[in-house]
């Protein structure tokens, strides 16, 4: 019982954390798990918390990226440094 408990707290703070950022937009360069590279794309799967949260707020600034900084920069910049952050933090490892 205290494992189902843990694990519905687990979830539902993730989902709280997310909620900010709609990872559903991320999914058609990246994938659902994160791990789709085709066209140049990185993959997030493999990346820590800290570098995605720095690559993020770079886009966001416009200091990070390449070729597809601008629609990384898009999709980015409605958030606040903190949504970015507890992004990453959801989906880094």
């Amino acid at each position: 019982m205290k494992k189902i408990v843990m694990s519905i707290v687990a979830l539902t703070a993730t989902t709280a954390l997310m909620a900010a950022v709609n990872a559903g937009a991320c999914s058609a360069c990246h994938g659902a798990d994160w791990t789709k590279v085709h066209m140049g794309n990185k993959n997030v799967a493999e990346m820590s918390k800290d570098d995605i949260a720095v690559a993020l707020k770079g886009y966001k600034a416009g200091t990070y990226g390449g070729a597809k900084k601008g629609i990384m920069k898009g999709q980015v910049s409605k958030y606040s440094d903190e949504d970015l952050d507890a992004f990453a933090q959801t989906i880094g490892k």
